[in-house]
Formats: C-alpha cells, sequence, structure tokens
C-alpha cells in the first residue's frame, strides 16, 4: 500500500512542477518529507543552484534527541530555512510541497516560514 501512496505523491509533484519554477527573484522553495527525516531547500532553478537548506541531519537540529518528521520539527526547520534565506538577501519564494498534500507537516513549515519573514 506504501508504494502505491509514494506513486500518487509522485503523479502530484509532477503535475506540481510543470507550474511552479523558481527564478533568481523569487526561488523555489522544495520540501520533502520522509518517513524519519525532513528537508527543505531553496532552489534557483535558472541557473540550476541551491541557495540554502536545512535538513534534520545537521548538528544545529540533531542536537535535541527528539526530532523527527513531525510538526514540532517542521516548524523548527521552516523558520530556520527562513533565516538562512533571509541571511542571503531573499524575501520571496515560490513554495514547492513536492506532491506533499497542504496540511499537518507541510502547513507548520510554510506557516512558520512566512512567520519568520518569507513571503509566498
Amino acid at each position: 500500500m506504501a508504494a502505491k501512496q509514494s506513486n500518487k505523491r509522485q503523479l502530484r509533484h509532477v503535475r506540481l512542477r510543470k507550474k511552479v519554477a523558481g527564478t533568481t527573484e523569487r526561488p523555489r522553495l522544495a520540501v520533502h518529507f520522509s518517513e524519519r527525516h525532513i528537508t527543505a531547500q531553496v532552489i534557483d532553478d535558472t541557473i540550476g543552484k541551491t541557495v540554502a537548506s536545512v535538513h534534520t541531519t545537521e548538528s544545529e537540529l540533531r542536537s535535541d534527541k527528539n526530532t523527527r518528521a513531525n510538526v514540532e520539527t517542521a516548524v523548527k526547520v521552516g523558520k530556520l530555512i527562513a533565516e538562512r534565506v533571509s541571511s542571503k538577501s531573499v524575501k520571496k519564494v515560490v513554495f514547492d510541497r513536492g506532491g506533499f498534500k497542504y496540511h499537518g507537516k507541510v502547513k507548520a513549515l510554510a506557516d512558520a516560514a512566512r512567520e519568520a519573514g518569507l513571503e509566498f
């Protein structure tokens, strides 16, 4: 059953990526959630480079033993990615939810990034 769920997510992601692309003015904030980890990257698709990234295996987030792919950790990742991107003087991004439905962890990460100063 898990393979079928993943396949649906991949189809949603392909459909979403047809419409969403990052530019130099508005790079793409791409998120990914696995069973254990959360990844967020801000990507400039015109040159194919990652502007900033956050992963739950980093020492800042790993120091907390309760780091899992849950809503609480998604909020931390959202705030941290917003801080890192704002230091690179980027304020506006395009949100790429990676085919995941916009609720729970995805919504928490997006809301935390917005509160920290990013504009979607």
